[in-house]
């Protein structure tokens, strides 16, 4: 394709990828008050966010295969018919149940524009080039996320708008996103039609972690972890999981392929990218409502706090994936961004309710940074290493692993904060002279803090800003594990064009 016509594509599925980052970003920083005015818990709040990305899983690997079978064009255009239906039935949900149940089924949209935006681009330029065009989509991507919680926050705020906006308003954008690529993008599709997805595999990879999640956000509160229930629930997942394995490694058509990610770049890629995932959704999805249930800002207020985090991502992907063009060189840049990402939750770990606001912004800016130099590179990666054919399924396995790694990171720290939340406020109320036991669901269970009383209001927000700290040494300890890995990458020069030379058993050497 000349430059021309690969502007002309991408003009159309940069527009795709904004319009998802901008869905969520938007939902992120009001979802303490739609969660509020739904009268929902801390576990459903998490739940919101958790059902999303459990969905974009599972469906992640699905896609990228698919994208390796049939049209990448048509398979794109559905999934933002799919986004578009569930973002209008968010909209119109009236409860926290009906909220998580759509937000799955736009994670089902959502994971499949994560992955196929990426096979697309892959298949039309080389990984050499790849790197600038990575940085567009890096500015795009920072574009939707510092807008998106301005925008989210200025229509929460909104009272002849109202919080069913921060749903409604991706609708116009995937309309023009539909008809914009149905005019630009022209890709060559191959059918295979006596290939067969492997459902069976997929349903029984989001069975597993599905079961695995369930048992993280109940233990500790609804049974103990020394019980029957933790046995059936945890045990249970691992099996699901292991059996997922086997299935896998015999089926003729794996959506996860296995002796893809057996190599040693993969591998290592897949558990930098799983660490990243779990230390940046798990930590920042918390952001917006540490300021504010923890500190008291409105949510446009909000929004505008995390410029800072979402500024790091802009300025460092757009750099380092123009310096990777002309240098030909990812690994660098992926093991400084692990370690940036790493320094920006260890400052954010010493959060309190009154921690200096410039000292947050700048361990946001940190871990912005981070993300921006590591996430997409590792991508990048990958793709280096395997052939046009293996393309969508190496590009879905390594989407799926990051997304698997925020599915898990949002989970575990939301039941981290709501068990820390629950024996800060309990510690609250003894001082204030009232027994815990009798002060009832409404002193603390329910994120509609205006509410509640004034005393508790203060021991809420006080609970939510101390616990916070807590989520984000987590998430520090996380990243580490991602540094550990990045170290170990195999440094190799990105190929100048889009297919390997040959086909080959073993990954090039650079």
């Amino acid at each position: 394709m000349s430059s021309r016509q690969i502007m002309e594509a991408l003009s159309g599925l940069l527009l795709v990828l904004f319009v998802a980052m901008i869905s969520s970003t938007i939902v992120s920083v009001a979802l303490p008050q739609i969660v509020g005015a739904l009268k929902g818990t801390q576990s459903q709040y998490t739940w919101v966010v958790t059902a999303s990305l459990l969905a974009s899983t599972a469906s992640t690997p699905i896609w990228g295969k698919l994208a390796d079978l049939f049209s990448k064009k048509l398979l794109l255009q559905i999934s933002i018919v799919i986004f578009l239906l569930s973002s209008l039935a968010c909209g119109f949900a009236q409860n926290t149940g009906q909220l998580i149940a759509f937000r799955a089924f736009q994670g089902l949209g959502m994971g499949a524009l994560q992955v196929l935006v990426q096979v697309i681009i892959a298949a039309m330029i080389s990984p050499k080039d790849r790197g600038k065009y990575n940085g567009y989509l890096g500015g795009v991507m920072a574009v939707a996320t510092v807008g998106g919680p301005l925008l989210g926050g200025l229509i929460a705020d909104t009272s002849w708008l109202g919080w069913r906006w921060c749903f409604f308003i991706a609708v116009p954008f995937a309309l023009v996103a539909f008809f914009l690529l149905q005019k630009t993008l022209h890709v060559v599709s191959v059918r295979r039609p006596d290939v067969k997805i492997d459902y069976f595999g997929a349903t029984l990879i989001a069975a597993g972690v599905s079961v695995l999640l369930i048992w993280v956000t109940f233990v500790g509160n609804s049974f103990e972890w020394l019980s029957w229930q933790t046995a059936a629930m945890a045990g249970g997942g691992v099996v699901l999981l292991a059996l997922a394995t086997w299935v896998e490694s015999v089926v003729k058509e794996p959506v996860v392929p296995l002796h893809v990610i057996k190599r040693r770049t993969p591998a290592l890629a897949i558990v930098a990218s799983l660490a990243v995932g779990m230390a940046m959704f798990g930590g920042s999805v918390f952001l917006g409502q540490y300021f504010q249930t923890g500190r008291g800002f409105s949510p446009t207020e909000a929004g505008l706090l995390t410029i800072p985090l979402m500024l790091g991502v802009l300025l460092s992907s757009t750099i380092t994936g123009r310096m990777i063009s002309r240098s030909g060189n990812v690994k660098p840049y992926i093991v400084l961004g692990s370690i940036v990402l790493t320094a920006g939750f260890l400052v954010l770990s010493t959060t309190d309710h009154d921690t200096p606001i410039p000292l947050m912004m700048a361990a946001m800016l940190l871990v912005g940074a981070g993300v921006g130099m590591s996430m997409q590179n590792l991508v990048l990666a990958i793709q280096n290493t395997v052939p046009l054919r293996e393309l969508g399924a190496a590009s879905g396995a390594v989407t799926f692993f990051r997304s698997l790694g925020g599915t898990i990171g949002v989970s575990v720290l939301g039941a981290v904060l709501a068990n820390q939340v629950t024996a800060n406020i309990n510690e609250g109320l003894l001082k204030i002279g009232v027994d815990p036991s009798k002060a009832g669901a409404g002193a603390g269970a329910s994120l509609d803090i205006a509410a509640l009383p004034e005393p508790f209001q203060s021991i809420v927000r006080a609970a939510y800003g101390d616990a916070t700290g807590h989520i984000f040494l987590i998430s520090a300890a996380i990243a580490v594990v991602g540094v550990l890995a990045t170290l170990f990458l195999k440094p190799v020069k990105l190929r100048d064009s889009v297919d390997l030379p040959a086909p080959v058993e073993k990954e090039p050497v650079g």
